[in-house]
């Protein structure tokens, strides 16, 4: 599966958004048992999306504290410490994983917060910057000279802040060793400014666009209902691809790039990955709630396909939550649980991509060439 990606403007957005406003025939129409989509849309909104971001906030302020500490006071100590808030932290933004629309979208959240490389897998062409890398050369050039625009649209740019620079800075050998008042103030550059794009999308979910989210019945391509799905569709795709099946070598013959699984210098990527796929549940579900994709699946009567969904979810979760961090250590120690989880995720990503986007009438917007 291929996303298209250009160097000097990136093609970002994976949906459009469409403003126009739904009717009451169209909430509740036809053959849908009177199931209400503003009601949804609200839960998602109010219960789930709103109060995730305020916890991503949250949860980058305390990591703001504790690497305050550790550049301070550079030690195993203080760098544990920051271990469990940078982990904490990059856990919060599996959970917004899904949220990748609207204000998210406008920002490129996904590209300068924790870029994968898209769905563009080609390690040949791409060289060194494919999948969850840390482009170190970039890093060290903008340290020396203090000259860098964080908000660059280009791969170097996006390998060079957000989660995968954080990983590298803080965790890696020679995290210790080099830490100096060059590096110190990189770090926190590249804090605030995941701090201000988080704020900018919290602050634009909790004004205009909530409204305009929950007012959009539709299932047209750029609807809410129409992103929701097509980010379930393409999220696990992302951890179909460069979670777990770049590095592990899907798509490069067998070879393993263990260095390019997410979080790679703190050693958490499967943490991460279960966590990616539990949050993926409970958007599917609107977290329980009744009042999610999953019950919406019922009123189209497609009850049988919902258990069929919930079931792989289950099944897909448990496999990978049977792969050990680091994760880049079991693709070759643990390659059967490895390929094990693979093999549900794919069954999964089926299910989600051509049933459940069939079943809700809903487009699949982004390109897919990789043999799914």
């Amino acid at each position: 599966m291929r996303k298209k990606f250009f160097l000097s403007l990136l093609a970002v957005p994976v949906l459009l958004f469409s403003c126009n406003k739904s009717t009451d025939n169209n909430n509740k129409k036809p053959g849908t048992n009177g199931f209400d989509k503003t009601a949804m849309l609200t839960q998602y909104a109010d219960n789930m999306i709103i109060p995730a971001y305020t916890d991503m906030q949250q949860k980058l302020t305390a990591l703001q504290t504790a690497t305050d500490a550790f550049v301070a006071t550079p030690s195993a100590g203080t760098q544990a410490a920051l271990k469990t808030a940078y982990t904490e932290a990059h856990l919060q933004y599996e959970r917004i994983s899904g949220f990748q629309f609207g204000p998210a979208e406008n920002v490129a959240l996904d590209v300068f917060m924790n870029f994968s490389g898209n769905l563009d897998y080609n390690f040949n062409t791409d060289g060194e910057l494919t999948g969850f890398s840390v482009d170190t050369a970039a890093i060290s050039n903008n340290i020396e000279t203090g000259s860098y625009n964080l908000s660059t649209m280009s791969r170097s740019s996006f390998y060079a802040q957000g989660f995968p620079a954080l990983n590298y800075l803080l965790f890696g050998s020679d995290a210790l060793s080099k830490m100096d008042t060059k590096r110190a103030k990189y770090i926190n550059d590249v804090l605030a400014r995941m701090k201000s794009l988080i704020d900018k999308v919290a602050g634009d979910w909790s004004a205009a666009y909530r409204s305009t989210f929950i007012g959009n019945t539709q299932t047209n391509v750029g609807s809410p209902i129409g992103n929701i799905v097509n980010q379930l569709a393409y999220q696990m795709d992302l951890l179909k691809g460069p979670r777990i099946g770049w590095p592990f070598g899907k798509q490069s013959g067998g070879k393993v790039f263990a260095t390019k699984c997410e979080a790679y210098y703190a050693g958490i990527s499967a943490a991460l990955a279960v966590e990616n796929l539990s949050s993926l549940k409970k958007l599917y579900t609107a977290n329980g709630s009744g009042k999610g994709i999953s019950d919406y699946l019922v009123a189209l009567k497609q009850a049988s396909l919902n258990t069929d969904v919930l079931a792989q979810f289950d099944v897909a979760i448990a496999a990978v939550q049977a792969i050990p961090d680091p994760m880049s250590e079991a693709f070759t120690a643990q390659a059967s649980k490895v390929d094990a989880a693979y093999k549900e995720i794919q069954k999964l990503l089926t299910l989600l991509k051509t049933d459940v986007a069939s079943a809700t009438a809903v487009q699949i917007t982004f390109m897919d060439n990789d043999g799914d």
